[in-house]
């Protein structure tokens, strides 16, 4: 089966301001894909554009916007139409995590989590799938190793990510006939912004290795070039998905709720 189709549309990822986004977005216009880049902070994408731009690439279209609003979402699709061009490649990126006990939550960081990560990945998917389907592209999600598990301490994030691969694997089979590949990208612990503004980022965080976002990006684009349906970046990550099929639930979540509290501090 051939690799998905990038030449007749643009690739479109969202939060691509920095991190695994922002590592997706070099890694696909390293490979002659033509981008549209989406993220909350203007200036940094203003500059990673210029940097692909530099490297002798089509410099990537750009539209700064915060998806946790109601109508971002749209307001993508829109934008891109009256570029006069589709998009072939949809990578959805942009998601959060909180920590802590949801009793003990605010409310607005728990519903923001589930319009993000679920919400706007939704619509974005249903919004761009004709143009995909037309162009035998692609989709790439972007979810986490929580996916495999029940997560106290985290447990509307680690939710939010099992959604995430449930439909993805839907649509990997439900897509197949229409030479459409739909991967979902699972890392576990990764150098970003994400564990600070999950505030996860204590000591016991640097003592778990986490990944350079560079090496899980290239992960992600190798899986969905080679139409897999899921991927699991670094061994020790694989491992943590393999153990959650073994241990039950209710020996796994004492264990997450203890890693999850000790990463706060």
């Amino acid at each position: 089966m051939s690799t998905p189709d990038h030449t007749q549309g643009l690739t479109v990822i969202t939060g691509a301001s920095n991190g695994i986004g922002a590592e997706l977005a070099r890694i696909f216009a390293r490979y002659g894909h033509r981008l549209f880049l989406t993220g909350r902070d203007q200036q940094r994408l203003e500059a990673l554009a210029d940097e692909i731009a530099q490297s002798r690439r089509e410099r990537p279209l750009i539209l700064a916007l915060d998806l946790n609003e109601p109508n971002a979402a749209q307001d993508i699709l829109q934008a891109l139409q009256q570029t006069g061009e589709s998009c072939a490649i949809l990578v959805n990126n942009a998601g959060y995590g909180q920590a802590g006990r949801m009793h003990q939550a605010l409310m607005p960081d728990q519903i923001g989590m589930i319009d993000l990560n679920i919400r706007a990945l939704t619509e974005l998917t249903l919004g761009f799938l004709p143009q995909i389907i037309a162009n035998q592209g692609g989709i790439l999600n972007v979810a986490s190793t929580a996916a495999f598990f029940s997560g106290p301490s985290m447990a509307v994030y680690y939710a939010s990510k099992a959604y995430v691969r449930s439909l993805s694997d839907a649509l990997h089979y439900e897509l197949a006939s229409h030479q459409v590949s739909v991967t979902t990208l699972c890392p576990g612990p990764t150098q970003t912004g994400f564990a600070q503004r999950a505030g996860i980022d204590g000591p016991l965080f640097k003592l778990m290795r986490p990944m350079a976002a560079s090496q899980v990006a290239e992960a992600g684009y190798q899986g969905l070039m080679r139409r897999k349906r899921l991927v699991i970046p670094g061994l020790s990550n694989k491992a943590a998905v393999l153990l959650s099929h073994v241990i039950p639930r209710h020996w796994s979540m004492p264990i997450i709720a203890w890693l999850q509290d000790k990463r706060q501090n």
